[in-house]
């Protein structure tokens, strides 16, 4: 038993240090809290004027810039959105090309057949030219 009283009377005085720890934590919290609420109290109607009016002003120059920025986005939405829409008029243009070019191809490949037989016809009117012109000086 003795032992068990030894150990309660240990227990005990832990006790009492803890909450006489705990006690003086909570009494100097208490004086900081006074300090802080003291210099706090001292600062004047004017100096919440002064920092009311200082807030104000930033809250201004943040929408400002708020309104800065959101005109740049839009801007840029403007040129990305004209960029696609030529981008689009380019690549329809380019399908219609090739849907158009093995026309032009066949039309080409045609007039350079035609191109060779003038060529050959000309050739024969030019005979026919001196060969009357020939005949002409003979006469």
């Amino acid at each position: 038993m003795r032992e068990q009283e030894r150990k309660t009377h240990k227990m005990g005085i832990a006790r009492r240090h803890l909450l006489l720890g705990l006690g003086l934590v909570m009494c100097l919290g208490t004086t900081v809290y006074f300090r802080l609420w003291v210099i706090d109290y001292k600062i004047s109607s004017a100096d919440s004027d002064i920092l009311r009016r200082q807030f104000d002003l930033a809250h201004r120059e943040a929408v400002d810039e708020s309104a800065e920025w959101r005109l740049r986005f839009d801007q840029e939405r403007e040129r990305s959105a004209n960029c696609v829409k030529e981008l689009t008029k380019v690549k329809e243009s380019l399908d219609k090309n090739k849907k158009d070019t093995p026309a032009v191809d066949e039309r080409i490949e045609r007039l350079q057949k035609e191109n060779i037989e003038l060529l050959a016809r000309l050739k024969l009117l030019k005979r026919d030219l001196e060969a009357t012109k020939l005949k002409c000086m003979a006469q």
